[in-house]
């Protein structure tokens, strides 16, 4: 009787966790979009990023590759602070229904791409 318990209650967490979104949610669901602005900066085209979560929880500590990136216009760093390739997003707060967006200034677009985050989705 209680190993059945047992089994009945793990099916039920198991259904919990994944009514939560723990199971389908991952940092390729962050969306990364950029668009020219139309604004020259310094004689570069400004273009505007826009992130956002299509997961049902929110994302924490979101790490991009942001290969090369540079920028003649000041990019606020706790929107992305770059260190290196790798840049961090929104100082680390979570990002759920919310989108992050910032401008910066060059010649080209940069390939900005999610590499990690931690889902964080509320407990019942």
């Amino acid at each position: 009787m209680a190993d059945s318990t047992i089994k009945i209650l793990n099916i039920v967490f198991f259904l919990v966790l994944i009514s939560q979104g723990y199971s389908k949610c991952s940092f390729n669901d962050l969306t990364v979009s950029q668009s020219r602005t139309g604004i020259i900066v310094q004689g570069y085209s400004q273009w505007l990023v826009v992130i956002s979560n299509t997961c049902p929880c929110s994302q924490v500590n979101v790490l991009l590759n942001c290969t090369g990136f540079q920028s003649v216009e000041h990019v606020d760093p706790s929107l992305l602070r770059v260190s290196g390739s790798i840049c961090l997003l929104n100082n680390g707060l979570p990002i759920y229904k919310n989108v992050v967006k910032f401008k910066y200034a060059w010649a080209h677009t940069f390939p900005i791409i999610p590499i990690s985050s931690y889902i964080s989705c509320p407990q019942m």
